[in-house]
């Protein structure tokens, strides 16, 4: 019994583990963006292994190497690994890319062109492991139509030279109707983003009534009729009256004619005696035509200021046969006009 006793103790006592006995690792704790090079689950004291970032990180500081101690830890890993990094793309012609906050890895650009031009490939493109991204720039190609139709009686006039049947965005054509047919719709038409142009315009025929006759004037060979869309018929104006206005109409697209002309009236200087300042000169109402100035022009009487003895023009215009003489003016006597002439308010110092 005491045998047996004693058998027993003494394998529980071998069993029991030294206090110098080595203590072993386990795994390494993980790290962020990073893996084991080794892969085993069990480490001796003293045996290193190492850390390596991941695909699509590099290494940003701190050691690869980690190391299992005495105490059955591993030393305090401090590798760092961060996201690769990509090319800033483009530019893109004719197209722009929108970019995230940081160009990484994983990271993704949007392409999109402007208006009137298409894209040719991909519409996103990722920052791969490797640092390159995963489609290649696309093209922004123009957009593109055909012909543009020709108004039935119309012409068209192209901004730019034209080859074979297609044109581009942004081509520009001007319309134009063969006489008397007139223009309704737009001048010009262009190639617009969705590949069509834009409405072409019609062109209509248009007639204008043969005009009537204006007062103090007359129509230059005039045959009555009626007159086709920019036609023309030219006036004149009687003796001592002119034009207010262009002497030349023309019938419209609305079937009316342009305005006509008005003949203003010229204007006497009803005065006998006196000095007045017409045409950039000083002139003797006697050595005065007619006495007659036309419409709109203006003539200068002059007034004499009796406190300071001095003269003064005051300018007035004829309009259409009127012509207001100023209320300051005084019209000399035939004495004083013959034989004083240099004490009128035309000849003495201008105020």
């Amino acid at each position: 019994m005491l045998w047996g006793l004693a058998l027993l103790l003494l394998c529980e006592v071998s069993l029991q583990p030294s206090a110098n006995a080595v203590k072993v690792c386990g795994r390494p704790p993980l790290i962020e963006n990073a893996e084991m090079e080794d892969d085993r689950r069990v480490f001796e004291a003293g045996e290193e292994t190492f850390y390596t970032c991941k695909p699509g990180y590099k290494t940003t500081g701190g050691s690869r190497k980690v190391v299992c101690t005495l105490s059955g830890a591993w030393s305090r890993p401090t590798l760092k690994c961060s996201r690769k990094s990509c090319p800033v793309p483009g530019p893109l012609l004719n197209g722009q890319i929108q970019f995230p906050v940081d160009i990484s890895f994983q990271s993704v650009v949007n392409f999109t062109c402007h208006e009137g031009y298409v894209l040719q490939g991909a519409h996103t493109s990722q920052c791969q492991h490797d640092g390159t991204w995963s489609q290649p720039l696309p093209v922004c190609e123009t957009v593109t139509c055909g012909l543009p139709d020709i108004p039935q009686y119309g012409l068209i006039h192209h901004t730019k030279k034209i080859t074979g049947n297609t044109t581009q965005f942004g081509d520009v054509v001007k319309y134009e109707c063969s006489p008397p047919y007139a223009l309704f719709g737009n001048e010009f038409g262009s190639c617009q983003a969705n590949g069509n142009w834009t409405k072409p315009p019609e062109c209509k025929i248009v007639t204008c009534p043969f005009p009537s006759g204006i007062p103090n004037g007359f129509m230059t060979f005039a045959v009555v009729r009626d007159y086709g869309y920019r036609e023309k018929i030219k006036y004149g104006c009687n003796p001592s009256f002119i034009p207010d206005g262009p002497l030349e109409i023309q019938c419209e697209k609305t079937g009316n004619w342009s305005a006509k002309p008005v003949c203003r009236a010229s204007c006497i200087i009803d005065i006998r005696r006196g000095r007045i300042f017409y045409s950039s000169k000083k002139i003797w109402i006697e050595d005065l035509p007619e006495k007659r100035v036309q419409h709109s022009e203006h003539v200068a009487f002059y007034c004499k200021n009796e406190e300071k003895k001095c003269g003064y023009p005051v300018v007035t215009q004829c309009v259409d046969g009127t012509l207001n003489i100023p209320e300051c003016f005084k019209e000399p006597g035939a004495v004083e006009y013959k034989l004083n002439y240099k004490s009128l308010p035309s000849e003495i110092k201008m105020c």
